[in-house]
Formats: C-alpha cells, structure tokens, sequence
C-alpha cells in the first residue's frame, strides 16, 4: 500500500515537474487517485500558475473543489473534472472569466452547478451521468457563449424536454426518453 501511494506521489511529482520546467500551458493529473489538490503544488507551481490555461483532474476521487484553486489558476480555459465524487462547484469558479469548457461527467451533482450559469465564457458544459433532475434554464438561456451542454444520462424533468430553439441558442443533449410500459 505504501509503495503504490509512494508511485502515486512520484508521478504527481513528474507531471508539476514537467509542466514547470517546459513551461507547458496544460497541467494533467488525471487517474492519479487525489483525493485533494495538493496543497504542496500551489508554492510549486507559483512561478506558472498564470500560464496554466488547461487542467485535467478526471478519475480521481476528489469530493470538493477549493477556492484557491479556482483563484490560483485563474487562467484557466479548459478545466476537466470528469470521473470525481464532487457534487458542488466553489461560488470563485464565477471568476474564471476565461473558461471556455468543463467536464463534470461522472460526478454526484444531484442538481446544476449554478455559478457555471455566471461564467460569460463558457461554450461547452458536460455533466453527463450525474443526478441532476432540475436545470435553470431561464440563466442558462442568458448565456451568450454557450454552445453545447450534455446533460446525457441524468434523471432531468420532462420540462427540460421541451426546450427548444430559439428559445436555448445552444445544443441541449440529453438521452432518449424511455418508452412508459404498458400495463
């Protein structure tokens, strides 16, 4: 168990290493079992943290996303969360005012991260196979920039079925409806 976290912790050390040294704009800590960000790779990273424009943290076991990550890296414009147990996003993720794209899917949202809705940037949301039922979708229509939300494989309500153009400007993809039984 040791050796396998101790593998663990070297190949976080690896991927920040690289990223620092070749001044890369992406940073991929995906599949690397965090359970947290680590707090060690802000002081790391200081040096580059404004040139990070890219992240991935997908299949993971993150619970929670904190506040100074989302103010660290404040330069993000592709942030990939997919496969994690979060089901909150912090209130700061509003201040990414370069966001272009999240991935949510295969998370535990049970309802839609609302302070995605305030991110003017942002083109592209998936939260495929969460829980989520209910969408706000009169903010959602506000957004200017979006172009695609998958909500795929969510319990969503019949009222998000019936949305549709003009009234979204974007592509809302959601699974086919299940036929009702016959009795």
């Amino acid at each position: 168990m040791q050796k396998r976290m101790g593998e663990a912790v070297a190949r976080v050390a690896r991927k920040v290493n690289d990223t620092v040294e070749n001044k890369t704009d992406s940073l991929d800590l995906a599949n690397c079992k965090l359970m947290t960000f680590p707090i060690g790779l802000y002081k790391a990273m200081r040096s580059v943290t404004e040139g990070i424009h890219n992240i991935s943290l997908a299949n993971n076991e993150l619970k929670s996303l904190t506040s100074r990550f989302v103010t660290t890296f404040s330069q993000l414009r592709e942030l990939n969360l997919a496969g994690n147990y979060l089901h909150r996003l912090p209130e700061e993720v509003t201040s990414l005012l370069h966001l272009r794209a999240i991935n949510l899917s295969r998370n535990r949202f049970r309802r839609f991260p609302e302070p995605l809705a305030a991110v003017a940037t942002l083109e592209t949301i998936d939260l495929e196979e969460n829980e989520i039922a209910e969408v706000p979708v009169e903010k959602l229509a506000t957004m200017a920039s979006l172009r695609s939300l998958n909500l795929r494989a969510n319990p969503v309500g019949p009222e998000v079925r019936l949305l549709v153009r003009p009234l979204i400007p974007f592509d809302l993809l959601l699974s086919p409806e299940e036929p009702v039984p016959k009795a």
